[in-house]
């Protein structure tokens, strides 16, 4: 590390790695066999317009287990919803963490354009006493 910078260790914080993913909700075309010149009808249930998002969080601190954490939004297609997680989520996400791990927070996580957010940029100043700006951020 740079010098006068301090690692996660020396600061008795938790090293966190944030990641997200996310599954569409659209069945998967149906198949099955048929004889030849009769064509098979394969009934789906729903329009399939949803979508299920998670954010992960895996926290690591010298000489204990790995802690895991994780939030889901839910997209059924309604109007005005949104769909995907908002920087108030991601906070939600940080703050929660926290709390069940009492302890400071290191974070790390890509340059996804939320996290970029500036209401998001400026959470780990605003909350200096438990949370620390990673050295570097990683890449997608």
């Amino acid at each position: 590390m740079a010098g006068g910078k301090r690692t996660a260790a020396d600061l008795g914080a938790y090293l966190c790695f944030e990641d997200e993913a996310g599954q569409g909700l659209r069945p998967p075309k149906g198949r099955t066999w048929a004889p030849v010149g009769a064509r098979p009808v394969v009934t789906v249930r729903g329009k399939g317009s949803g979508r299920v998002n998670m954010a992960g969080v895996v926290a690591y601190r010298d000489g204990e287990r790995p802690h895991l954490f994780y939030k889901l939004h839910i997209y059924r297609g309604r109007k005005g919803e949104s769909k995907s997680f908002s920087w108030i989520d991601y906070r939600d996400l940080i703050v929660a963490t926290h709390q069940h791990l009492g302890a400071p927070l290191v974070w790390c996580w890509d340059n996804l354009n939320v996290h970029l957010a500036g209401q998001l940029a400026e959470f780990p100043t605003e909350n200096a006493g438990w949370t620390h700006r990673p050295v570097t951020r990683l890449r997608s």
